[in-house]
């Protein structure tokens, strides 16, 4: 993992901005060499629908700013995120940090987002349209609510660049190498952010369970990545809210050919349509589906199916890394859906897995027993503490 600590005695103020398609988390950090200190957090969610809302806290986790002000537009976001940050009296912003999604070739480790950048981003939206347009807008933004400071992207692709090529390439024919058809994956500041957190006590053979509308799993070898589920873009892999995650290509040949589906047809049906809400025609959100389940056989299939593509996956990369000593579970289900990770888990006795049914209900590291031999954590995933860490990085 590339340093991302400021040098001694230097002190930053970032702005992190983290968007979805439909959403913006944010937060104000103070970063020096020693410590990332948080002094505002907030997140602006379904923007456009007439639920759409937001919410914003200090340091001491107090909720601040006006909540009846209307908030359905990126640039009304950023108008509030101004006005929050002045009335907070927080010191003086120094840059601002973006989660960047997909880079494309080119882009894997973070940089200031200057007109060559830019262009890059707009080239490599292909590769994550999805996630790309939305942080495209954001940039703009942000440059037009704050333009005096420099901003910086941060790539979530960036934590794979040294995938050894076993896992990098795909196996298709050799001349799309040179056009940026490989295996990127995803969750790379969620993966630095746990890595970090583990600090010294990282052990060798790490595999880190991301697990929220977007789901991954990684194989981390002495701090390092070496494989992952996910691949040209976020839509492979485990089974996910709205994404199919992998299926047989033959399906969507099929579905091209006797459906007479076109492009934009398929990426809505694998991006949008499949996945949780697919399985079950009901929702995609995993505390729903858990709350219908006892009377409705579509959300427990949908639940086993989501726990049972997991636990390949992680049995997958343990083959990768001959084995594993630690599991972390993090992203908004993998934090918080103690059922979900005893589901996953509960076939994994015969590789060392063994849950504490008490510890891993409260959430109490380690959630695994004692005897196991692969210890199981639940750490939170603290993409923009390492969205600040990164900035401040790369204007020191």
């Amino acid at each position: 993992m590339k340093n991302t600590t400021p040098p001694p005695n230097a002190e930053s103020v970032v702005l992190s901005l983290n968007s979805g398609s439909s959403s913006l988390k944010f937060g104000v950090y103070r970063v020096t060499s020693t410590r990332t200190e948080r002094l505002l957090s907030g997140e602006a969610e379904t923007l456009g629908a007439g639920k759409s809302g937001f919410h914003a806290m200090d340091a001491q986790r107090h909720s601040v700013g006006a909540k009846d002000q209307p908030t359905t537009t990126m640039a009304q976001v950023m108008q509030r995120i101004d006005r929050l940050v002045m009335d907070s009296h927080l010191p003086a912003l120094d840059a601002i940090g973006h989660r960047i999604v997909h880079g494309g070739p080119k882009l894997r480790q973070p940089c200031r987002i200057v007109h060559d950048v830019i262009h890059e981003l707009e080239s490599a939206a292909a590769f994550a349209p999805l996630h790309t347009p939305a942080s495209l807008e954001v940039i703009a933004l942000a440059a037009q609510t704050f333009p005096s400071l420099p901003q910086v992207a941060c790539f979530d692709t960036g934590f794979h660049e040294h995938m050894p090529a076993i896992a990098r390439v795909l196996p298709l024919p050799k001349a799309l190498r040179s056009q940026g058809i490989q295996r990127y994956g995803f969750h790379g500041l969620s993966c630095e952010s746990i890595v970090q957190q583990l600090g010294t006590d990282v052990p060798v053979r790490l595999i880190i369970v991301h697990l929220g509308n977007g789901a991954s799993v990684t194989a981390v070898r002495k701090g390092i990545s070496i494989d992952t589920s996910m691949g040209l873009t976020p839509s492979g892999g485990v089974i996910m809210s709205t994404r199919s995650g992998d299926l047989d290509p033959g399906a969507l040949i099929y579905l091209m050919r006797e459906k007479k589906l076109d492009a934009k047809a398929i990426e809505n049906l694998v991006d949008h349509e499949s996945g949780l809400l697919g399985i079950t025609g009901i929702d995609s959100d995993m505390r729903r589906l858990h709350a219908v389940a006892a009377t409705n056989a579509d959300a427990r299939l949908a639940i086993a199916m989501f726990c049972y593509s997991v636990r390949k996956q992680i049995v997958a990369m343990m083959a990768v890394l001959n084995g594993a000593d630690m599991i972390v579970f993090t992203g908004g289900i993998g934090e918080n859906d103690a059922i979900a990770r005893a589901i996953i888990c509960a076939d994994l006795g015969w590789a060392g897995v063994t849950l504490n049914d008490a510890r891993n209900k409260i959430r109490s590291n380690p959630v695994s027993d004692a005897a196991t031999g692969c210890a199981v954590w639940v750490l939170p995933s603290q993409e923009d503490e390492q969205i600040a860490r990164h900035t401040a990085a790369v204007l020191s």
